[in-house]
């Protein structure tokens, strides 16, 4: 089973994806439409290239917090979080579940991206 299919099957997952680092390509599964995983990952894709700037600006500053390289970010909402490592995407319902599992799952499974994202 691949990440994208066991991240989709856990608990609260409303949907899992990634996306290309170059924006051409994503692939998902779970409660989204096509045309809403598409600007799902259009989203994350951007967010995490921002991440990635702000984290190499601070640690340019002197400051060794380390969080350059960014491994990944996280929005906490009041329904539904989103959680990015990598390039891999995943929507939760955190009304029932606690996202500790989720991350947790992803930060074990997710290979840490190496390189220029571009």
């Amino acid at each position: 089973m691949n990440i994208i299919a066991e991240l989709a099957a856990l608990p609260g997952v409303m949907a899992a994806g990634e996306y290309s680092y170059r924006g051409d390509r994503f692939s998902f599964e779970g409660k989204l439409d096509p045309e809403m995983a598409r600007m799902a990952s259009i989203m994350c894709r951007a967010t995490t290239m921002a991440v990635h700037m702000q984290a190499n600006m601070v640690k340019s500053l002197g400051y060794d917090c380390g969080c350059a390289p960014a491994r990944g970010w996280m929005v906490h909402g009041q329904q539904f979080s989103v959680c990015v490592i990598a390039n891999v995407f995943c929507f939760v319902d955190h009304t029932h579940v606690s996202l500790n599992d989720i991350m947790q799952t992803m930060v074990t499974k997710v290979p840490n991206q190496e390189g220029a994202l571009v």
